[in-house]
């Protein structure tokens, strides 16, 4: 089916087979993003907010870079670090994959969350201060024009980039303590939150294995023996 990603049973089969042939980092990398993506799926239907955070945990192991911190790289943001992830990812993805699980899922919980203000940061900025943080409004807008402007354009990197945003601004609640677990004021945001992240990691990770020759850093935390 469009749109469809592979389970983590199916990715765990391909990643034994094939792991022989990986380069030490990208194999540890890989492994460490099923484990998380394995814990993450199995809780997907009875608890949302574990659920996503385990697949954000699982999409961090996948594309964060020790390099990204060495001296000469502070400014990177982590919006660009990410951003030059997805693009290396769409680069790579010849089949459109990655645009392909977007279309098929915007009519359900891509466009619901792009549709919420409560995780778009300038919305946050201005209940925290008003007068500091005017317009978020027009902001909102533009930015859900854009989204539909380059889906349109097939232009994938610029959507994963604005969907992520989106993400990163929930990851943040739930990680620094700015909801309660299972809570009824945030949880449209969480299942679709997490029902994103449970189709778009795996096509993430499967795009991995299928260019395991392409340079994809080193993990921040390498094995080291004890």
């Amino acid at each position: 089916m469009s749109g469809s990603a592979p389970d983590h049973a199916t990715l765990k089969a391909r990643q034994r087979a094939l792991r022989a042939d990986f380069p030490e980092t990208m194999g540890l990398r890989v492994h460490r993003a099923l484990s998380w993506m394995g814990r993450a799926e199995a809780l997907a239907g009875q608890d949302a907010d574990t659920a996503f955070i385990l697949y954000w945990i699982a999409f961090n192991a996948a594309y964060a870079d020790a390099a990204d911190f060495e001296p000469g790289t502070a400014g990177l943001t982590e919006r660009g670090r990410m951003e030059g992830y997805f693009a290396r990812l769409v680069r790579l993805d010849a089949d459109k994959r990655i645009y392909d699980a977007i279309w098929s899922r915007y009519s359900g919980p891509v466009r619901v969350l792009l549709d919420n203000r409560f995780v778009f940061e300038p919305f946050w900025r201005h209940q925290n201060d008003p007068e500091g943080a005017p317009g978020w409004q027009e902001r909102f807008e533009a930015a859900r024009r854009t989204v539909g402007t380059a889906l349109a354009r097939h232009e994938t990197t610029k959507v994963l980039t604005i969907l992520f945003d989106r993400l990163y601004v929930l990851r943040n609640q739930l990680v620094h303590g700015g909801a309660t677990w299972n809570s009824g004021v945030n949880r449209q945001q969480v299942r679709d939150g997490a029902a994103i992240l449970g189709f778009l990691v795996p096509v993430f990770i499967d795009l991995m294995m299928d260019n395991p020759a392409e340079d994809w850093g080193h993990p921040f935390y390498p094995v080291v023996p004890g």
